[in-house]
């Protein structure tokens, strides 16, 4: 009944910039976290950045200095800026949210995926 639906992904060229949007909806009590990951070709999925609901954030050390990571509670939104985009970023991101349906505990919810393609 919930679900995560990613934007903003393509190609781009080194150095430019992008911005991933994800949002969740459906029967949603309440988020904890909110995050992204990113799974590249012939590797594992990896954590890029993830924020709490009090706003602290959290980043890979691949990113850092170039990717910000935001959420607006009110739209259950999660934003990633992806800035100074290198080659080595290429690969399907994904979002993730830890949240609270109609159960009792919170579960770990994910998107379909959004590919980014960082060439030349």
């Amino acid at each position: 009944q919930v679900q995560l639906v990613e934007s903003g992904g393509g190609l781009v060229q080194p150095g430019g910039s992008l911005r991933l949007s994800c949002a969740a909806s459906g029967s949603i009590f309440s988020i904890n976290f909110m995050g992204w990951y990113r799974r590249a070709p012939g590797k594992q999925r990896v954590l890029v950045a993830d924020i709490t609901n009090g706003g602290k954030t959290n980043y890979a050390d691949a990113v850092k200095g170039r990717f910000t990571i935001s959420r607006d509670n009110a739209k259950n939104t999660v934003y990633l800026q992806m800035n100074n985009l290198k080659p080595e970023d290429t690969a399907v991101y994904y979002c993730s949210a830890g949240l609270r349906s109609t159960g009792r505990n919170y579960n770990n919810y994910w998107g379909q995926g959004t590919p980014v393609t960082v060439s030349s």
